[in-house]
């Protein structure tokens, strides 16, 4: 079969069982020991080789009566092969072993003083499962996208799609440029941002104009999509920001500048998972967050 054949065909259909059988030829260097390894008859080898080649349209090995050699082509499709085989094996077994592994994703501050605490007690109450905390600047922090199993959200999650459960409040910060006047304050209100240019990320960020009455809300709004950006503009003093005191502990900044706002209501930080597929970590994850929350 031809190249020009297979292309107006569109991508050839290449199976598991063909690439298993390419490699278990390669590593035990004959087709007699390829066929006992997998289990099936020298015959069973030859077929599958065959359909494999026809498939790809290029003859990936050559057969002589002492040895089995790739050709130039097998020579380029066994790495990816192998890659392929070791992706497959390493998602059937996170599946079939109970998730040993943990991804939980966050968009600005995973969970702020607590992070630490976390990650050492969860090595010791579940050494049995690897936990990573993800940051993905989504919206969902990353749990739509599929980069991790359970994410911290702090913003309500899309009830119809992700379910979640409350594990503690935080108090909300401003954050200005450590050379404001504002320095010499011990606290601030909402009405003193409102006469400021305000930095927001009406994407990840947990701040909403609706935190203002609607004759007194910021004027002057720059958007911003990541944390660093938001914090570059703020040192530099193009604007002020508010956020959760998370970002105070896990984003101490050279030239930034953070108070309590002493009449924003708290942020509610939640744990989230896609409905009807909750890890089985997910109820000690919940526990121990909470009761990390409610230590001073």
């Amino acid at each position: 079969m031809n190249r020009p054949a297979l292309e107006a065909k569109g991508l050839p259909k290449v199976g598991i069982r063909q690439l298993r059988c390419l490699v278990a030829i390669v590593d035990t260097g004959t087709f007699t020991d390829a066929a006992i390894d997998l289990g099936v008859s020298q015959a069973a080898v030859s077929r599958t080789l065959a359909s494999l080649e026809t498939a790809l349209g290029c003859r990936l090995l050559r057969r002589t009566t002492r040895e089995v050699a790739l050709t130039p082509a097998g020579a380029r499709v066994i790495p990816r092969a192998r890659q392929l085989l070791a992706e497959l094996d390493n998602l059937v077994r996170d599946a079939a072993t109970g998730h040993d592994r943990l991804r939980i994703g966050y968009a600005w501050a995973s969970v702020g003083r607590h992070t630490v605490a976390f990650q050492r007690r969860w090595r010791m109450v579940r050494p049995e499962t690897e936990l990573l905390l993800v940051r993905n600047n989504s919206s969902t922090a990353g749990l739509a996208e599929g980069s991790c199993d359970l994410a911290i959200a702090r913003t309500p999650p899309d009830a119809k799609r992700f379910d979640s459960s409350v594990v503690g409040l935080e108090r909300r910060f401003c954050a200005f440029a450590a050379d404001d006047p504002w320095i010499r304050r011990r606290t601030l209100r909402l009405a003193d941002l409102a006469v400021r240019t305000l930095a927001l990320d009406r994407r990840t960020g947990t701040t909403s104009l609706d935190l203002w009455p609607a004759d007194h809300r910021p004027g002057e709004i720059i958007a911003t999509h990541d944390i660093d950006d938001w914090l570059d503009l703020i040192a530099a003093g193009s604007a002020v920001g508010l956020t959760s005191e998370a970002t105070v502990a896990q984003y101490p900044r050279p030239g930034v500048a953070y108070r309590p706002v002493r009449d924003a209501p708290p942020i509610t930080v939640a744990l989230a998972w896609w409905r009807g597929d909750r890890h089985p970590a997910t109820a000690a994850v919940v526990e121990l967050l909470s009761e990390l929350y409610r230590t001073p």
